[in-house]
């Protein structure tokens, strides 16, 4: 199962639930749906969209053109397909037409749920003060928020947030990897929701991520709050947190290179970096299994930059710095 698997075309959802897709369609929705609790949440709520149009549709009687235009300006402004704020799984106008374009009951029960004010579900899935999500795939992706701040997302994450930022804090949640500069305001912190974890600043620039319950937080300029289960630590410039799933402490620690920022920069910064810790950056970075074959290979110390490399390029050098030599297969590529 691939880790991190958040995103969905929601034509192939419409095809599944239909009946319509081919094997390896079906293969991949399947495992979109049991990647985890939110996409099984996002599929259930798909569900019900379908299952109440079907219901809608048969009873409809209502003009379709003149409720859907009175849906459109009511609606007004785009938003993103899919967004996650708090618990509820949120779809936007955007999403709904495209599921009018698919399938024309879900375009009646639309209509039918604007002209018979059927709040509940447009409070649901269409909020006044929209939520947005911002996802990255197979490429990193930067974008600058309502308020200035400036985030960057690894590949494979995704940042969900209120268009407006109404309220005395700017709250985001956060699934995989980002970096983030944040605009000042001391009236209106900025807060960070990832996994069990909270982190509050007012205008500073540091590097959040998430990966199987485990939360890190490296700090580059400014301070940070990092809170958890009633305790809490400031964070400073170059410092940084490890949070594992079942840790009942927070203990601060140095920034002891920078290869963080590869995703960012695109530069392996290594100062005295163990080996095992370069190779488990390089598999993300290049999406290759690195296997090191002889325990004593992994604490090697490296001192070495590699700007915009290619995986060849930090394999050879790694190879004649350290004297050993590498397999690569389609696969992996073994260290020994």
């Amino acid at each position: 199962m691939r880790e991190n698997f958040y995103h969905i075309n929601p034509d192939l959802l419409v095809k599944y639930l239909l009946g319509e897709t081919n094997p390896e369609e079906q293969a991949l929705t399947e495992e979109w749906i049991n990647a985890g609790d939110a996409n099984r949440k996002q599929f259930d709520d798909f569900k019900l969209i379908w299952e109440t149009s079907r219901e809608l549709a048969v009873a409809s009687t209502i003009d379709e053109d003149e409720s859907w235009q009175r849906f459109q300006q009511r609606i007004h402004a785009p938003a993103s397909a899919k967004a996650t704020a708090g618990n509820a799984t949120l779809y936007s106008p955007a999403m709904v037409r495209q599921m009018h374009r698919r399938i024309p009951t879900l375009r009646v029960a639309a209509l039918l749920l604007l002209a018979v004010g059927a709040g509940w579900l447009l409070r649901q899935w269409l909020p006044a003060d929209k939520a947005v999500s911002l996802q990255s795939y197979a490429a990193v992706v930067r974008d600058t928020l309502s308020d200035g701040s400036v985030v960057t997302l690894n590949k494979n994450s995704a940042l969900s947030y209120s268009s407006r930022f109404s309220g005395d804090t700017r709250n985001v949640g956060l699934q995989g990897e980002a970096f983030f500069n944040v605009a000042p305001d001391k009236s209106k912190p900025f807060v960070i929701h990832v996994n069990d974890v909270t982190i509050k600043v007012l205008g500073t620039s540091f590097n959040v991520r998430s990966s199987r319950g485990h939360t890190q937080v490296i700090v580059e300029t400014g301070v940070v709050q990092v809170s958890r289960r009633q305790k809490s630590v400031l964070l400073h410039s170059t410092e940084r947190v490890d949070i594992a799933e079942n840790d009942s402490t927070i203990t601060t620690q140095a920034v002891s290179d920078k290869l963080y920022n590869y995703y960012r920069s695109k530069e392996f910064v290594c100062d005295n970096t163990p080996l095992w810790k370069l190779a488990e950056v390089l598999e993300e970075a290049y999406g290759t299994h690195i296997v090191i074959e002889r325990p004593e290979l992994r604490a090697l110390p490296l001192n070495a930059t590699f700007n915009d490399e290619s995986l060849d390029t930090v394999l050879g050098v790694i190879s004649k710095t350290f004297n050993i030599k590498y397999e690569k297969t389609a696969n992996q590529v073994i260290l020994k």
